[in-house]
């Protein structure tokens, strides 16, 4: 099949939008909101079967905050929201995603590369624990051997590494878009957060066939930077979307300084975030920065995410080819 032969041809957005742009190019959080919501409003008048990648972490609450606003103010369907378990998520990550769904009235979509985690509990493994190769179906093995080229007999269960975030993510959210024929797929994706994705533009073809099934990624959020999404967070998502919250916002300095009342559980905010977590993965690869909440922490002497297991990090572009975010 040649390459972008299945990509639906009601879709025409620019492509070239957000090319040779950077966070600079958008000063203030009003800018930044306002590009993201006329992305996002593209999106949603545009494709016929949209997603939305949620994690549970900063940038994807933001992200799917503003499509269900966008969604109610112009009258559009919402996407659905896309949440990969990886097998090793923090727990507070589980709660905070399933609380916020029900809250926010969210259609929720939970996958997960069903062979590796039936292996796992079947043999009740535990991160960092081998997994033979060859007990795996045909596809991770094709996956293994041929899209990676992994010449080992065994690989670590472990998220964070090359073989780990391509099995249990990569191939998870393509099997979901193969099934349910996703056309456009938003996600938190920013300029600044990572190097391979800094030349990023908000309508992005991923058209091809021979490694993923053809769509569009779509990402409202490149213009922001970490300070401006705990900017977004705190002024204008808790306000909005917490009764009793201070309209204008108020940013805590700590749970101690949640205001009186409340509590961590009734902010759509992922608690790890308060304990110092600034990027949140995997449990067993992802380290806190410091004991403060990561929205006071100096943003500018620690990349924000130097608490991720590197292996990952420093093959990113080789991933994001693969179908990674």
């Amino acid at each position: 099949m040649s390459n972008g032969s299945r990509f639906p041809a009601y879709v025409d957005v620019d492509y070239s939008n957000g090319a040779g742009e950077t966070p600079e190019s958008y000063p203030g959080l009003p800018q930044k909101i306002e590009k993201a919501t006329e992305v996002t409003r593209t999106a949603l008048e545009t494709y016929r079967n949209p997603v939305l990648l949620w994690t549970g972490g900063k940038d994807s609450t933001l992200a799917l905050y503003i499509a269900l606003e966008v969604s109610r103010q112009f009258d559009l369907d919402p996407p659905i929201a896309l949440f990969i378990d990886h097998l090793q998520h923090f727990e507070e990550t589980l709660t905070f995603v399933d609380t916020w769904a029900k809250r926010w009235g969210v259609e929720l979509m939970i996958v997960t590369n069903e062979n590796v985690r039936r292996y796992v509990a079947e043999h009740e493994l535990e991160p960092g624990d081998d997994v033979p190769v060859n007990a795996l179906d045909e596809t991770n093995q094709r996956h293994i051997r041929e899209t990676l080229e992994y010449e080992e007999e065994t690989f670590p269960f472990v998220l964070d590494t090359y073989v780990g975030s391509h099995l249990l993510k990569t191939v998870a959210l393509n099997d979901a878009l193969e099934t349910y024929g996703f056309d456009g797929v938003l996600s938190g994706v920013r300029w600044s957060e990572q190097e391979a994705r800094a030349e990023e533009t908000f309508f992005s073809p991923r058209h091809d066939d021979a490694h993923h099934p053809p769509h569009d990624r779509i990402h409202p959020l490149l213009p922001f930077d970490e300070q401006s999404v705990w900017d977004a967070l705190w002024r204008v998502v808790v306000p909005d979307t917490v009764e009793e919250y201070p309209e204008t916002g108020h940013v805590p300095q700590g749970p101690a300084d949640i205001p009186a009342g409340m509590s961590m559980s009734d902010i759509p905010v992922l608690p790890l975030y308060f304990d110092g977590f600034r990027s949140v993965g995997g449990e067993v690869s992802t380290q806190k920065q410091d004991d403060t909440p990561a929205w006071v922490q100096n943003f500018e002497t620690t990349p924000e995410r130097e608490g991720r297991a590197q292996d990952k990090e420093q093959l990113m572009e080789q991933l994001r080819d693969l179908g990674y975010m």
